[in-house]
């Protein structure tokens, strides 16, 4: 495995993660972020914005690209604090530790460590928020994965369970059948149910990046089977998380959130709501695993079979 401080797309110093087949790149000159995804010498399959490449200073949020570390539930300015300096950075046997300054307008400090899967191409990414004000703040920790546009996302439905008295034809008569309701699903007041960029299967929800689509579209889930996915041109991220019994939520209950516009399409998750008390640090974990020569064919069985070795 290589750590190495490189130059990428205009920022003077960012670390590379590779074991010769894929990568990963970290800035340092604004951050915490995670810029790059991909193949050794293959396309990236993180968005990057364009004309903010090599940008630094400033108060202003930019989207920049890649992956962040946010704070829910959303609110402006809160949750727009701009990461526009350098964090500081430790390098470790096996990945980075990346450190934001303290948001000024938050007093909430910023951390992302990322490790190497060995073995595996991909990344346990931890996410951290510490509370530095003198009273305790009511937040989740938000990981954003922004992922490069013309691709599709794929969000796990919850296992089919049968109704007690009433199964279909080839209903498993192993599996007990239940009256209660699998998961919560939030839409945001913008999102419409015929939108031609998304699609429900038995056992997927899918959502297409669209460029010549101009409204945005979103919604959430309590997502309990615990991972999302994105895939473009065979590249293929799945990102696995936790759902924690009990725990409440933010945005309706969300653990995992699909945004897409014009631009890209970002694959979200939440910790749970904390009262985050001065001085404590809450985590959240994300696992990444890169898959290679991954076709997503549209076909619901297709699909299942296409998805089965890397989804579990």
């Amino acid at each position: 495995m290589v750590i190495e401080t490189i130059r990428y797309n205009g920022w003077e110093h960012c670390i590379r993660l590779s074991d010769g087949k894929a990568e990963v790149v970290a800035t340092t000159d604004v951050g915490p972020r995670i810029i790059r995804l991909g193949a050794v010498g293959g396309p990236n399959l993180l968005f990057e914005a364009a004309d903010q490449a090599g940008l630094t200073g400033g108060d202003e949020w930019r989207c920049y690209g890649g992956h962040r570390l946010w704070h829910a539930p959303e609110a402006k300015p809160r949750t727009y604090a701009g990461d526009n300096g350098p964090v500081a950075f430790e390098l470790l046997a096996d990945g980075v530790r990346l450190t934001q300054a303290i948001e000024p307008a938050t007093g909430i400090g910023k951390q992302m460590e990322l490790h190497w899967l060995a073995g595996r191409q991909g990344l346990e990414v931890i996410h951290r928020l510490t509370n530095h004000n003198l009273w305790t703040v009511p937040l989740a920790p938000w990981a954003i994965t922004q992922m490069a546009p013309g691709g599709v996302a794929i969000m796990p439905q919850e296992p089919y369970a049968p109704h007690p008295d009433v199964r279909r034809p080839g209903d498993d008569p192993a599996v007990p059948g239940s009256f209660l309701p699998a998961r919560s699903l939030a839409l945001w007041g913008f999102t419409r149910l015929d939108d031609p960029r998304w699609s429900f299967l038995e056992k997927f929800i899918l959502v297409r990046q669209d460029p010549a689509i101009a409204a945005p579209l979103k919604f959430g889930a309590s997502n309990k089977v615990g991972w999302l996915a994105y895939g473009k041109g065979g590249d293929l991220l799945v990102k696995r998380f936790g759902w924690q019994e009990g725990a409440r939520y933010p945005d309706l209950g969300c653990n995992a959130e699909i945004w897409t516009d014009p631009s890209l399409l970002e694959v979200e998750t939440l910790g749970p709501m904390v009262d985050l008390e001065p001085g404590r640090t809450v985590e959240h974990r994300e696992t990444w695993e890169f898959y290679r020569g991954v076709e997503l064919p549209r076909d619901g069985a297709r699909l299942e079979a296409a998805l089965a070795p890397v989804a579990g």
